[in-house]
C-alpha cells in the first residue's frame, strides 16, 4: 500500500521518471503528432516507457497527459477529447505503476498568453485546467505536476485549479533561462517565495536548461522558502547534429547533479527532455549512495519590494503628445521602410514634407516579406537626419518578449519616444509564403511598454531608469466583428494606452457610428487618429476596398474612382475625395495620418494642405 505522497518525501528523496517526448521520438513518432492522443491510438508504446522507467528505478510516473489541456488540444482538432486522453494517461501509468509507485498527472502550460500579456483571462486559463485536473482525478492520480511553467499567473491558475478540483499535494514546477530567471523575468527567490504563498506543496524547477543553471536556481529558492524542492533538469542543452536535437549531458554527469541537488534540499528528482531510463538509472544509484539531511539552512532572503516609477506625463512625452493634448489636429504622412540599405529618398522625402509643415511622420512596420530595411532603423535615422518626430509602427508579430523589450530600450535610447503597438495577424503585400508566430498580442505590446514606462520589465523586475513612450494603439470601425473589436480595444484601453490609430477612413458615416458606439462603451476617452488614403486610380479603389482587411470603400466613391479610371485625372479625383474626408475629420477626430500611395509625398502634403486652406 502506498504511503501518501508528502509523507514520503518528508522522509527520503523520491526518484521521477525523465522524458516521455524524448523516448516517443526515439520510437519513430514524429514530433508534429499530438502525444497526447497516443494514450489511445498507440497505449502499448506509452506503456513500455512507463516500464522502462520502473526498471531503472522510477517510483513515481508521469502521465502522458502534458499537453492535454482544450487549448492545445484544439491544435490538432482534437478539443473535445480532453477527458479521454487523460483518463487514458491515468490508466496506463497505473497499470505499470501498480499499487506501490505513485502515479502523478502532468499539466504543462496552455500554449496561451494570460492577461495582461494576452487577451485569455485568468478564469478562463482556470477553467481550461480544472477542466483536465479534474479528469486526471477522476483517473485515480495520486498527485498533480503542474510542470514546465514560464509565466508565474499561469502557474497560479493552474494552482488554483487543482485546488478547485482535489485536495492531492500539488507540484508547481517553472522553467528558466541561464541567469535563473523564467523566461518572463521573474528571479527564482520572486517565484519560490510567490508559490509559497500560494500554497503549492513542492515548488521546483525543470525543463529549458541542464543541471547546472538548475542547480544555481535551486539554491537561491532554498533560502526564501520551506517547502519541499523538486529538480528534473534537461540533459543539458540541445546541440543541432544531422538536424535533430541531441542532449548530451552523459547519465553519470546527471548523476554527479543528483547529489549536488539532494544537499541544496531537493527531495523530489528526475528528468526531462533528453533524459532516459539509462540516466534515471544513474541518479537513483546516486540517490541510494546518500542519505540526506532533510533540514536546511541558509539566510532568507528579504522580500524584494517592487517599486515601480511614477509615468512621466503623457502629454511631455513628445511633441506628438503635446499636439494631441492641446487639441492642434496634428498631421501625420506614411513613409514606407526602403528596399534595400538606401534610405536616401525616404530622407529627403521626410525634409519634404518637414518642410511643409506636416507634424511627423509614422513607419509602418513588416511591409511585405521582401528584404527591407527595419522600421525601427528608418525611424531613427529620420528623427536624427531630419528632425522631424517619428511614430515608429511595432508588431508583435515573430518577435519574442525579450526581443521587444530590447527593441523598446535601444528605440528609447535613440530618440524614439512614439510608438503604435499592432499584432499584424496576418502578411500583406507579401512576395513567399509567410506563418506568422506570436508571443504577445498588440494587447501584450501595450502592458511591456508601460511596464517599462514604469521602470520594470515584463517580470516586474527593476531597470533603474524608466522609458516615456507614447503609445498609441489600432481602432478598425470597419471590423467584421464589431463587438470584438471593441472589447479588444477597451482591453488596449486597460493596459495603458494614449491613443489610437484606425484603418484607412473612406466611409464617414460608418466612422462616426462606430466611435459613438466607443464612447458609449466607455472608452471614448483617449485621441483618435484616423487613417486617409488617397487613391491613385479605380484598380487601387477595388484593392483597398476588396484586399485589405479593415477597409470599406463606399460605393459612390467606387463610382467616382470608376469614371476616373486611372492616369493623372484618377490621381486628381482620389486627391479630391482625400481632402473632403480630411476636412469632415476635422469634426470627428483628434489628428490624421495621410499615406503617400507608392510613395507620392507630393500628394500627401497636397492633401493635407487643405488642412490650412480652411482654417
Amino acid at each position: 500500500m502506498r504511503e501518501p505522497f508528502l509523507d514520503k518525501l518528508g522522509k527520503r528523496v523520491v526518484v521521477c521518471d525523465g522524458a516521455m517526448g524524448t523516448m516517443l521520438f526515439a520510437k519513430g513518432i514524429e514530433l508534429s503528432r499530438c502525444f497526447d492522443e497516443l494514450n489511445l491510438s498507440a497505449p502499448q508504446a506509452v506503456k513500455e516507457i512507463h516500464l522502462a522507467y520502473v526498471k531503472a528505478g522510477a517510483e513515481m510516473l508521469e502521465t502522458n497527459t502534458f499537453g492535454a489541456t482544450r487549448p492545445r488540444l484544439e491544435k490538432f482538432g482534437l478539443s473535445a477529447r480532453v477527458r479521454d486522453f487523460n483518463l487514458a494517461g491515468v490508466r496506463l501509468a497505473r497499470e505499470v505503476a501498480g499499487e506501490d509507485l505513485y502515479v502523478a498527472g502532468s499539466v504543462g502550460p496552455l500554449g496561451l498568453r494570460l492577461e495582461p500579456l494576452g487577451a485569455t483571462s485568468r478564469e478562463e486559463a482556470r477553467e481550461f485546467f480544472r477542466e483536465q485536473i479534474a479528469a486526471l482525478v477522476e483517473g485515480g492520480v495520486d498527485l498533480i505536476v503542474i510542470e514546465t511553467m514560464s509565466d508565474l499567473g499561469e502557474a497560479q491558475q493552474a494552482l488554483l485549479a487543482a485546488r478547485e478540483a482535489c485536495s492531492l499535494p500539488v507540484v508547481v514546477q517553472m522553467t528558466i533561462q541561464d541567469d535563473g530567471s523564467t523566461p518572463t523575468g521573474t528571479l527564482p527567490e520572486d517565484f519560490a517565495r510567490q508559490l509559497d504563498d500560494w500554497g503549492a506543496d513542492v515548488i521546483g524547477i525543470n525543463c529549458s536548461v541542464g543541471p547546472a543553471a538548475v542547480l544555481g536556481a535551486l539554491e537561491r529558492m532554498a533560502t526564501v522558502t520551506h517547502r519541499k524542492l523538486s529538480a528534473q533538469p534537461n540533459a543539458g542543452l540541445p546541440r543541432t547534429i544531422d538536424g535533430r536535437n541531441i542532449y548530451l549531458s552523459s547519465p553519470e554527469y546527471m548523476a554527479s547533479y543528483t547529489r549536488r541537488f539532494i544537499d541544496a534540499g531537493v527531495r523530489l528528482i528526475g528528468g526531462c527532455c533528453g533524459t532516459t531510463p539509462e540516466h534515471i538509472r544513474a541518479m537513483k544509484v546516486a540517490v541510494r549512495s546518500l542519505s540526506p539531511q532533510l533540514a536546511r539552512g541558509g539566510v532568507a532572503i528579504a522580500a524584494r519590494e517592487v517599486r515601480a516609477l511614477e509615468p512621466i506625463a503623457a502629454a511631455k512625452r513628445s511633441r506628438l503628445a503635446e499636439k494631441l493634448e492641446k487639441k492642434q489636429f496634428p498631421v501625420l504622412v506614411e513613409i514606407v521602410p526602403p528596399k534595400g540599405s538606401d534610405p536616401t529618398r525616404e530622407v529627403e522625402g521626410a525634409q519634404y514634407l518637414h518642410a511643409e509643415g506636416i507634424d511627423a511622420v509614422n513607419i509602418p512596420d513588416g511591409t511585405g516579406t521582401t528584404a527591407r530595411m527595419s522600421s525601427l532603423t528608418l525611424a531613427a535615422i529620420l528623427q536624427q537626419q531630419v528632425g522631424i518626430e517619428v511614430l515608429l509602427h511595432y508588431s508583435s508579430r515573430d518577435r519574442n518578449v525579450l526581443t521587444m523589450q530590447s527593441d523598446f530600450l535601444g528605440a528609447y535610447a535613440l530618440g524614439l519616444r512614439n510608438l503604435l503597438a499592432l499584432t499584424r495577424d496576418s502578411a500583406q503585400y507579401s512576395t513567399i509564403f509567410e506563418s506568422g508566430v506570436f508571443e504577445v498580442d498588440a494587447i501584450g505590446l501595450v502592458n511591456i511598454l508601460n511596464n517599462l514606462n514604469r521602470g520594470l520589465d515584463v517580470g516586474a523586475n527593476p531597470l533603474g531608469t524608466q522609458t516615456g513612450f507614447l503609445v498609441g494603439v489600432s481602432l478598425n470601425p470597419c471590423a467584421v466583428e464589431p463587438e470584438k473589436e471593441l472589447h479588444r480595444y477597451q482591453l488596449k484601453l486597460e493596459a495603458g494606452a494614449d491613443f489610437a490609430v484606425t484603418q484607412p477612413v473612406f466611409d464617414i458615416e460608418q466612422l462616426a457610428a462606430f466611435l459613438d458606439r466607443v464612447k458609449q462603451a466607455g472608452a471614448g476617452h483617449i485621441p483618435v487618429i484616423a487613417s486617409v488614403w488617397p487613391l491613385t486610380s479605380y484598380r487601387n479603389a477595388e484593392f483597398m476596398n476588396n484586399e485589405v482587411p479593415g477597409v470599406t470603400v463606399p460605393p459612390a466613391i467606387m463610382e467616382r474612382m470608376r469614371k476616373a479610371d486611372t492616369g493623372d485625372l484618377a490621381r486628381a479625383e482620389g486627391l479630391k475625395i482625400a481632402q473632403e474626408i480630411l476636412l469632415t475629420l476635422r469634426t470627428l477626430v483628434q489628428g490624421v495620418q495621410i499615406a503617400a500611395p507608392f510613395g507620392r509625398y507630393a500628394m500627401a502634403a497636397e492633401a493635407a494642405a487643405v488642412l490650412k486652406e480652411k482654417g
